[in-house]
């Protein structure tokens, strides 16, 4: 796949349509009698289905609309997402978008025509492009609820000025279109076409689904059906560069250097030139473990916890995933609690405003400080092993069936983490376990995209998303050094106060249809309630 990355430029003619829009390509925009003849061709079109059905720093992007980060900048769409002040004028970062959705229905009307193509390659061609147009309604349906089913693309804009359908019929859409394409879509491609949907990644959508939408049967039967993958040896590890197509991914995105680069500005710390536009909370930090598996509210109780000095023993995925007060990062000691540091919240408005930058997938900056950040070849993550398993942990958990498989799903992820083994005296009933498997997904997830969604169907957005959202406690970072090579902190000054926020529940769960789409067709009202 990343070879086809390359062809974006010439692209832009087959992505040639409103994305804003229901509107089709102009029919003149790929003729069949031109163009849809060769395998080139038919390559060149299913780069264009590929093109932006996903984006990487969107994933990343996506937890500031949880309990797990905040967004800086309002311009970039995600502080209103998260502080819950949405409206139809103001949607914050909208998906309501038929891009790749349009570009999809003309590949399928006309993959056919390519006759010089086997129809078994064509059948994995469809299948392919069927499971991107399923993650895009997948994607629309749980941000919106109902939307316009649209299979077919239409002649004229008038034409598209349809209503929207019941999430029913999304839903029982993107059922039976991944039920079909498991069957078609193979284990893997060749080296030169990696990062194409394979049998494993329609598994996943459909494991995630299921789960989402809480039905727990289909979740782990579908997610017990995956095989092929395994964990990585290690959770940093997973973020190296040079490790991105290890055995634990199921599918990412794919970015190269030079020609289609991710830029990690907006999640770069002010001190190294970033933006700090994506940071992390202190609840996220505070939801990470300490190293023995206690909470910090455990350990506080024990003595073993010191709020002054929070980052010592902690579960090793936090430092893997957040850089804090004086951890040695990018060979710099990062002191965003010192007042004279660039990083401090109020230095500069590109420094953190909670005092924590996130690390996941920035590691590359320990390994090369001098790595071009800002032209990166990172692939990001859509689906990987650990979701599986914890898919596997929490379906049974849901379903009542507390057994070892359940213990040995989590273990597997903490063990592989750096972390014990569950105490499984401790945590042996239902509410326990589930308490520890949405934690164990908010910390292994963080900056995956995942949380939002997360506290949404748990029901639980309300609890986590009002009140303040608090920073780092201010302080000095000390000359003493922690074994891993990380520096003491004193951290005796008040939290850092960022914004106070607020979550109405049913409203916010979805969000408005954008009234730009809104006035483009009239058809798409009522709104989701309470817009």
């Amino acid at each position: 796949m990343k070879k086809l990355i390359y062809l974006l430029g010439i692209v832009v003619t087959f992505s040639a349509c409103d994305d804003s829009f229901l509107d089709t390509a102009p029919n003149d925009a790929l003729s069949p009698s031109t163009f849809w003849k060769s395998k080139k061709d038919l390559d060149l079109a299913l780069t264009g289905c590929y093109n932006g059905f996903a984006d990487g720093g969107d994933l990343m992007y996506r937890d500031s609309g949880s309990d797990n980060a905040y967004n800086n900048f309002p311009w970039e769409g995600w502080t209103n997402i998260g502080n819950g002040n949405l409206s139809p004028a103001d949607p914050g970062a909208s998906y309501y978008n038929f891009g790749t959705i349009n570009r999809c229905n003309e590949f399928l009307a006309n993959v056919d025509n390519a006759t010089t193509v086997s129809e078994e390659d064509r059948a994995i061609y469809k299948a392919q492009v069927r499971f991107i147009r399923a993650y895009r309604y997948y994607i629309l349906t749980t941000s919106y609820g109902d939307v316009p089913l649209i299979e077919q693309n239409f002649a004229t804009p008038e034409e598209a000025k349809v209503p929207r359908d019941p999430q029913e019929v999304i839903r029982t859409f993107i059922e039976e279109e991944l039920t079909t394409v498991i069957g078609m879509l193979p284990d893997s491609y060749p080296g030169d076409e990696y990062g194409k949907a394979t049998k494993g990644a329609a598994q996943a959508l459909l494991m995630r689904y299921f789960l989402y939408f809480k039905e727990y049967d289909k979740a782990l039967s579908t997610a017990k059906s995956i095989s092929g993958y395994a964990l990585n040896a290690t959770f940093e590890g997973l973020f190296d560069p040079a490790n991105e197509q290890n055995e634990e991914v199921i599918l990412s995105i794919q970015h190269t250097a030079d020609n289609y680069s991710l830029d990690f500005t907006p999640f770069m710390p002010n001190g190294l030139g970033g933006w700090s536009s994506v940071v992390p909370t202190q609840s996220l930090v505070d939801a990470f473990e300490m190293a023995n598996g206690k909470t910090i509210q455990e350990a506080l109780t024990a003595g073993e916890y010191d709020p002054n000095n929070p980052y010592v023993n902690r579960d090793p995925r936090l430092r893997a995933s957040v850089v804090y007060s004086g951890q040695v990062f990018a060979n710099k000691v990062y002191r965003s609690v010192e007042d004279t540091s660039p990083d401090y919240y109020n230095k500069a408005d590109n420094a953190s405003k909670t005092g924590y930058n996130f690390k996941k997938y920035t590691t590359f900056l320990d390994l090369n400080p001098s790595s071009p950040y800002w032209n990166m070849g990172n692939d990001i993550y859509i689906f990987r092993y650990a979701e599986v398993l914890l898919t596997i942990a929490e379906a049974k958990i849901e379903l009542g069936t507390i057994d070892s498989e359940v213990y040995d799903a989590l273990d597997a992820v903490r063990l592989r983490a750096g972390m014990p083994a569950v105490d499984r005296a401790k945590y042996a009933d239902q509410a326990s376990l589930r308490t520890l498997l949405r934690n164990e997904r908010r910390v292994e997830f963080a900056m995956e995209g995942l949380r939002r969604d997360d506290i949404i169907r748990w029901n639980i957005a309300t609890d986590v998303l009002n009140g303040d959202l608090l920073g780092t406690k201010r302080g000095t970072v000390l000359e003493t050094t922690q074994p891993n090579g990380d520096y003491n902190v004193s951290l005796t000054l008040p939290a850092n106060l960022v914004e106070s926020r607020q979550f109405q529940s049913p409203k916010n769960n979805l969000l408005p249809i954008p009234q730009s789409a809104i006035d483009k067709n009239p058809m798409l009202t009522p709104n989701n309630p309470g817009y």
